[in-house]
Formats: C-alpha cells, sequence, structure tokens
C-alpha cells in the first residue's frame, strides 16, 4: 500500500482522505502543522508548494490538496483565494452572506467547486489530479453540514431540489470535488 504525509496539521482531512481512499492508500497526518506561504496562482501551483514543503521537511511523500469555490460572474473574488475571502469576517457564515450580496444583482450564479490533489513521491516524481463540482450559488445560507461554501452551493445533480452541500454530507462523500480527484488518483495508484 502507497503512504503519503498529508501536507496539513488538519488531522480530521487525513480521516477524510482515509475514507475517500478505502484503505487503498494510506494518509498519515503530518507530526506538526506547516507554515506554507501559498503564493501559486493555480490550484496546481498551490498544492504542488505545499506538498514540496512537507516532503522537504519530512522526506516522506506528501499528499497535498489545494480547493476553493470559483464563481463565473466574479471570477477574480475567490478561486486559489477562497480560504483568504474577506479577511475581516473569520466566520464562514459572514463569508458567505458577503458572496450572496456581491452576486444579487447578477443573473449567472453558476460556479464550481475544484480540488487539486498533488502526491509529491521525489523532485523527479509527482502527480496530479483534479476533481470538480459544477452548480450554482443559492440566495440564502442553509443546511447545517459540511463547512465554508457548502451552505451557499447548490451542487448540479439530478434531483432538482435546490439542497446545498451543506444539506448533502452523503451524496458530498461521493460525489463532491474533492472525491472525483480522489476517485481519479485512486485509479491512477492502483494501475
Amino acid at each position: 500500500m502507497k503512504s503519503f504525509l498529508l501536507a496539513s496539521g488538519n488531522a480530521h482531512k487525513a480521516e477524510e482522505f482515509a475514507e475517500l481512499f478505502s484503505g487503498e492508500i494510506e494518509v498519515i497526518p503530518a507530526p506538526t502543522s506547516l507554515a506554507v506561504d501559498e503564493t501559486g496562482k493555480t490550484f496546481i501551483e498551490n498544492a504542488f508548494l505545499k506538498a514540496k514543503t512537507y516532503f522537504e521537511a519530512y522526506g516522506k511523500p506528501g499528499l497535498a490538496d489545494d480547493s476553493g469555490l470559483v464563481i463565473n460572474a466574479l471570477p477574480e473574488l475567490l478561486g486559489v483565494q477562497s480560504a483568504r475571502f474577506a479577511p475581516e469576517l473569520p466566520d464562514y457564515k459572514d463569508k458567505c452572506q458577503k458572496v450572496i450580496e456581491l452576486l444579487k444583482d447578477k443573473n449567472d450564479r453558476s460556479a464550481y467547486f475544484v480540488c487539486v490533489l498533488c502526491f509529491y513521491l521525489s523532485p523527479s516524481e509527482y502527480y496530479f489530479f483534479e476533481g470538480r463540482v459544477h452548480g450554482e450559488i443559492s440566495e440564502k445560507l442553509s443546511g447545517e453540514h459540511g463547512f465554508g461554501y457548502d451552505p451557499i452551493f447548490i451542487p448540479e445533480r439530478k434531483e432538482e431540489d435546490g439542497k446545498s452541500l451543506a444539506e448533502l454530507p452523503e451524496w458530498k462523500n461521493s460525489f463532491s470535488h474533492r472525491a472525483k480527484a480522489s476517485k481519479e488518483a485512486l485509479q491512477f495508484f492502483k494501475d
């Protein structure tokens, strides 16, 4: 079984990846969190920076993800800066409300979540996998599950019930941007 050190101090994220990789790929939480200056202009660049930093610090193959929300009507708003959007608002409920306000005069509410995984095995061997889930931004927050912008994101799916990702924990586990990227990686490493 391949084993990777998670380029994050978030033990919960290691558990999430363990579930997504179904015991086929081992994801180990890093002993300590490292400060990585995410200076990349793309999700690929930031995932690479994180995985490389952890590899260099611990000498073990690293796994990093970079993800965010892209809103088509406001393409410069979030993206790779999703986690750093509106720093004056530390609570994501307030950040979500601000996004809703910024979209109030826009007809196009389409958006997508993107996740890029970087598996850094050595300076000469690293791989990227991307997953996306398309949908739209709702006009109000709904749901108690998930985190970040989940309460305002309504994913495209066959059930057109208007539920946000924060109301669909089981669906999210199977079809989210992170789940899709993880499935691609799992298939690659199996082959």
